[in-house]
């Protein structure tokens, strides 16, 4: 006679397995000899109630998955025996607070060892990036940028399961309908083949690869530049380097213009800074929003806003916003389009200043 069990697929049995114990745990009664030992039951309860709170909540993805047209083997594989990560949830709640002025952000990202490497890995993979900097209309030295600032050129990209990190992001709740979509999109991913659930690493919030894409943004944007038939961006570097930057150009990226600037204002336009913010909200990223509005170099040379050294802006008449990381009394920007491409992938004054800073460098 055929045991029922083998028609049941191995992540619902792990799950029928798991009910039946907390079922039998529940309504065992205890030997006298044996009922200080169990007394403290009513201690862990909580956690085996939170326990099976999470299986049930698994087996609603799983049953959810095969609706959206999973396959069964790729929901078993990914899925089955997986448990909450507790550190996922305490790095999610204690986010450390941001305390670092621009002039030590910017040091510490764009650094002397970042400028090296990135100099060496910029000849080594010339040839690929003149080639995808061609076909993209991205400038290599940007691929790069982003590639040394994200994880330090392919050296960091993380090591937490990512299908594990998302389940773990998205039943805690605090942002569980955005990290549960995420979590649908890394199964698609595996599903299609591009990687296996357990090679599908990343970061605590589910940024993969080495340019640390999210699932729905390598659906978006990855691309199969070498045609094996896989988007790798975990260890094809052709693959790395043309999501990049299909990302950036999807993004508005435009290769006959730089990032923007560094620059010094005059402390009479310090003290009218706020006549130039945009009287309506603009749409946009938070720290998209925060820029001023936009005046040709020639306007915001009027202005007697000139380079760091004291030396006049550039005469091209390209369109430029004002940045202010740090108010009217810090570092000074005048960025372009693609430095709101950048702030696309991450929406961070910061972080878009470091790439292009860095890219200048490896100029």
């Amino acid at each position: 006679m055929t045991d029922c069990t083998t028609l049941v697929s191995p992540f619902r049995r792990a799950v029928l397995a798991a009910a039946l114990g907390i079922f039998t745990a529940a309504f065992a009664v205890p030997s006298t000899a044996s009922a200080q030992a169990t007394a403290p039951a009513a201690v862990a309860a909580p956690v085996q109630d939170e326990d099976a709170a999470f299986k049930t909540w698994l087996q609603g993805v799983y049953d959810e998955g095969l609706k959206k047209g999973i396959k069964q083997a790729t929901l078993d594989a990914a899925l089955s025996g997986i448990t909450p990560i507790k550190r996922v949830v305490q790095l999610d709640r204690k986010q450390p607070e941001f305390t670092q002025t621009f002039r030590q952000y910017i040091n510490a990202r764009v650094s002397a060892w970042r400028v090296r490497t990135g100099r060496e890995r910029y000849r080594e993979h010339r040839e690929l990036l003149t080639r995808i900097g061609a076909q993209f209309g991205v400038q290599p030295r940007f691929i790069v940028a982003l590639w040394g600032i994200e994880t330090s050129f392919g050296r960091a990209t993380g090591s937490f399961s990512v299908v594990q990190a998302l389940a773990t992001l998205a039943f805690d709740g605090r942002r569980a309908a955005y990290f549960r979509r995420e979590l649908f999109n890394a199964l698609k991913i595996i599903d299609e083949g591009h990687i296996t659930a357990a090679s599908m690493k990343g970061s605590w919030a589910g940024a993969m690869g080495q340019n640390q894409f999210m699932p729905s943004s390598f659906l978006s944007f990855a691309v199969d530049f070498d045609g094996d038939g896989r988007r790798d961006i975990w260890t094809t570097q052709a693959d790395v380097f043309a999501s990049s930057a299909n990302y950036l150009k999807k993004s508005g990226w435009r290769d006959d213009q730089t990032w923007g600037r560094e620059v010094k204002l005059p402390d009479g336009l310090k003290a009218e800074i706020n006549t130039l913010m945009p009287k309506d909200r603009p749409r946009g990223c938070r720290a998209e929003r925060k820029l001023s509005v936009a005046k040709t170099l020639p306007q915001w040379a009027a202005l007697g806003v000139t380079n760091p050294d004291g030396s006049p802006l550039p005469k091209r008449p390209l369109s430029a916003q004002l940045a202010l990381p740090e108010g009217p009394n810090g570092a000074a920007l005048l960025v372009y389009g693609n430095f709101r491409a950048t702030l696309r992938w991450n929406c961070s004054l910061l972080f878009a200043a470091a790439v292009g800073i860095l890219a200048d460098r490896l100029r």
